[in-house]
């Protein structure tokens, strides 16, 4: 059997029991995952409430250094990894990929091992000394996304670990296999009972929501299920860390270069062929600039490969869901309707397989229309052209959402644009890039908490006051 056959049998079940899990390209079953109940997050519950004392009892250098051993065991897999996640959720080996997704989970459980929280002292004078400390809440519940599964999961687990929480881990229903082969692989290193996987159906994502014995709550997904979490949490008061998604502005300056920042802007736009919360999805040029910035796009969009992720050839994948491809197909024949023009694309490509859709380019498209609107999640950008940098600036800063945006051009001038865009992150002259050292969190309708660095293992502890 094969290494990728042998992580799968680790982390499936029979037929008669599981739930069939297809390629996000062929259809073509991959394995059956199992299909946990509400009665077995209770007891997942127990057992990490039973185990997590004894876990956080061992101290901060002994659990980084089992971290430590969990993430070369993934490094040590990474390529298995990376074939389960090319196949399950689409995106594909190469570029900013399967390989680089299975490589980023080893890099940000190190980060979350290595980086240091020590007492802050807050008041000292003769005869006191106040300190602030921060210690572990006991169960994190880590709920994550279908679009980077292993990746965000690990942004979950790894600083709760790290602080010395147990954690259960809930997987979306469409991406659970990857998930569970990054948890075994983990749990070949580390206690019992600390780091469990539910991978259940929307009734257990309810119940984590107001499960009484969960003390925190980490979510990644829509602004719609995460009001849900709030409502349903509510009366536990479990702690929150919320990243709900975004439509990210980009805001391309006059005098901007083109060809300078094409492929920047290209792939800050169809990473992970637009699956991803924090990539820019409507971007504003100004008419300087429009025409060069739109014909740069075209000829990247037409000339990058798209196909099966498995495929070592391929940079851009299918949409990962058959719901998800259904939405940006409605989007783009909106577009249209209003009389927007497809540069390129703008259809399905049923050749390639299931869910693809081509790289799109919209343009005379404006505010309003539903593409710039709503979250695409795809493969589809629309340009709008401006000619007042003002108006733009309104127009970034008019949606719900708030988690990314960007500025292309002069850094100078970029820089006092982005003091004025209402989002979590503004980059300048890229877009989407993160560091497990520098905080990402969104603001508005995206969300609230900090995840990454030493901000982020605060978000998974309780601040905790001594006094002498």
């Amino acid at each position: 059997m094969s290494d990728v056959g042998m992580l799968l049998k680790a982390i499936t079940v029979g037929e008669s029991t599981g739930r069939a899990i297809p390629d996000a390209a062929t259809g073509e079953t991959i394995g059956y995952a199992p299909v946990h109940t509400v009665a077995d997050l209770d007891t997942t519950v127990e057992r990490a409430r039973e185990r997590q004392p004894e876990w956080a009892s061992r101290g901060h250098a002994e659990r980084s250094r089992l971290l430590h051993l969990a993430a070369d065991e993934i490094d040590a897999h990474a390529e298995e990894l990376a074939v389960i996640i090319a196949r399950e959720q689409g995106k594909p080996l190469n570029g900013a990929g399967a390989r680089f997704e299975a490589a980023g989970c080893a890099a940000w459980i190190r980060n979350a091992a290595d980086t240091t929280i020590e007492p802050e002292v807050l008041f000292e004078a003769e005869g006191t000394r106040s300190e602030l400390h921060y210690v572990p809440l006991g169960v994190v519940a880590a709920i994550g996304p279908w679009n980077w599964p292993a990746l965000i999961g690990i942004w979950q687990i790894a600083p709760s670990l790290r602080m010395g929480n147990a954690v259960v881990v809930k997987p979306s229903s469409y991406t659970p296999l990857s998930v569970l082969a990054v948890v075994e692989l983990m749990n070949r290193h580390l206690p019992e009972g600390v780091l469990t996987v539910v991978a259940g159906n929307r009734e257990v994502g309810s119940r984590i929501a107001s499960h009484p014995k969960i003390d925190k709550i980490m979510f990644t997904g829509s602004t719609e299920t995460g009001r849900e979490i709030v409502r349903s949490s509510a009366h536990n008061l479990a702690r929150l860390t919320l990243e709900l998604g975004g439509n990210d502005p980009g805001i391309v300056l006059p005098g901007a270069d083109a060809k300078v920042i094409a492929e920047s802007l290209f792939w800050g736009i169809f990473i992970n062929t637009g699956q991803t919360c924090a990539a820019l999805k409507r971007l504003y040029v100004h008419d300087s600039v429009y025409d060069e910035v739109v014909a740069e796009l075209k000829e990247l969009a037409e000339s990058t490969p798209m196909g099966h992720g498995t495929d070592e050839a391929s940079l851009l994948g299918p949409l990962s869901t058959p719901q998800q491809f259904d939405i940006v197909s409605r989007l783009v024949a909106d577009a249209v309707e209003r009389g927007a023009t497809i540069v390129t694309g703008g259809e399905a490509a049923p050749e390639l397989g299931k869910n693809f859709f081509r790289t799109t380019i919209v343009t005379d498209i404006e505010d309003g229309a539903a593409l710039v609107d709503e979250e695409q999640f795809g493969p589809v950008i629309p340009v709008i052209r401006y000619t007042d940098l003002e108006d733009a600036i309104v127009r970034a800063n008019a949606s719900e959402q708030g988690l990314g945006a960007s500025v292309w051009g002069d850094p100078e001038e970029a820089r006092k644009v982005a003091e004025r865009i209402d989002s979590g992150t503004v980059w300048i002259n890229q877009h989407g890039t993160l560091n497990p050292m520098v905080p990402f969190g969104g603001i508005k309708a995206s969300g609230y908490g900090l995840e990454f660095g030493a901000h982020g293992l605060k978000s998974v502890a309780a601040p905790k006051v001594i006094t002498v």
